[in-house]
């Protein structure tokens, strides 16, 4: 008889330190002891990737695409083998594979690469012989044989991707959190634990900066119907569960996106800006049109290339944050929110109103303060609850 087999994946908090390590351990004892099979996803230990990045801008500030996918997959191979020996001292046979010994294979997208397929086979011929196989997250090959990384969060898309595959029983998502939220709990102390959250609405979500899930995973969960479940390393909580296609509330979060810049364009330049920073694959998050220019938002991370490429068509350029409201039919909050937002004395840049969001480009320093005004009037306030009904009657 077939044994049931889940996919766990653990982020960098979760491996942040041997002790946590430890911790990690216990989680999959506990799977391999309830009867699973267990395929393990790690991420490189918390604040690994960002040393081995300014290690790299200390020699060069925009480093070579693949050499830096080198570097920074030795991060998530650290932790592979670390929890690896952690099992096998208590007993429980591991082995651990890179991306590449894992039969990753991804685009050529250097630092941002997709998966294009995974051959299981080795996988599953370790998981026949009763060991708990641990994989590098994060990381894959592409058909020329070098290693890719799926940019920041790409631990999600390759335990996702690996559960889709192995036809898992569940995809388990291990953070430092104990399940998705209304908002960032570290940004607003009164955010509300969802329970469950339909794939359209965690895909938007994601799309505008929630950090809990990695874009691409929550697609490719949606597309192929992977059971995917966040919960906590720290905590016995049961977590959040992402299911099903329709929307289960009128306003299901608010998303933060630090760390964006307002570059300015002349109008008649802005074709070819756009198909230049295309090709240099940076993508544009916001576009505004006035009289002779184009306003358009990028990551600040990017800015760097995008200078050094264009500088001559780039005109004004200043940091920025986003806040995302997202819900069902939210233009109807346009007014409130800005009215909101104006009367604490917060002047947004602009707002993007979209079919499921409502996106307000917000000066850094303010992005928390309108974070809590926001979260206050939609998810605490004896407002809020009208709000939601009011919403959900417009649909």
């Amino acid at each position: 008889m077939k044994h049931p087999l889940i996919v766990q994946k653990f982020g960098g908090t979760s491996v942040g330190s041997i002790e946590n390590i430890h911790k990690v351990a216990e989680h999959i004892i506990k799977a391999k002891d309830d009867g699973n099979q267990v395929v393990v996803v790690v991420s490189a230990m918390s604040g690994e990737t960002n040393r081995l990045m300014d290690l790299a801008k200390q020699i060069d500030s925009v480093p070579t695409a693949r050499e830096l996918d080198v570097l920074l997959s030795a991060g998530e191979q650290v932790s592979m083998a670390l929890l690896a020996i952690a099992l096998n001292k208590q007993g429980y046979p591991a082995r651990s594979l890179t991306g590449a010994q894992a039969n990753i294979v991804t685009d050529h997208q250097h630092n941002d690469a997709t998966i294009i397929d995974i051959d299981t086979s080795a996988i599953e011929a370790l998981l026949a012989q009763d060991l708990i196989v641990i994989v590098a997250g994060f990381q894959g090959v592409n058909e020329s044989g070098d290693i890719t990384t799926l940019g920041r969060g790409g631990s999600d898309t390759s335990a996702v991707t690996l559960a889709g595959k192995l036809q898992a029983d569940e995809c388990q998502i291990f953070t430092d959190v104990d399940g998705i939220y209304t908002c960032d709990p570290r940004v607003v102390p009164d955010a509300k634990k969802i329970d469950v959250i339909d794939f359209a609405s965690m895909e938007e979500m994601a799309s505008k900066g929630a950090k809990v899930l990695h874009l691409p995973s929550v697609q490719y969960a949606w597309q192929n119907n992977v059971p995917l479940r966040v919960l906590s390393t720290f905590s016995s909580s049961v977590g959040s569960l992402v299911k099903g296609s329709e929307p289960l509330q009128s306003i299901c979060g608010l998303a933060l996106q630090r760390d964006m810049r307002c570059l300015t364009v002349a109008s008649d330049g802005y074709l070819s800006f756009e198909r230049q920073s295309h090709m240099l694959g940076v993508q544009i998050w916001a576009v505004m049109e006035s009289k002779g220019r184009v306003t358009i938002v990028v990551k600040d991370e990017v800015y760097a290339k995008l200078e050094l490429t264009l500088g001559d068509k780039i005109g004004t350029s200043k940091k920025v944050s986003l806040l995302t409201l997202v819900g069902r039919h939210l233009a109807e909050l346009t007014e409130l929110t800005h009215v909101l937002l104006n009367d604490q004395g917060i002047n947004a840049m602009h707002c993007d109103i979209n079919p499921q969001s409502l996106t307000w480009i917000l000066p850094p320093e303010n992005i928390d303060k309108a974070a809590n005004i926001l979260h206050h009037a939609y998810f605490v306030s004896a407002q809020a609850i009208n709000y939601q009904s009011k919403l959900a009657y417009s649909g």
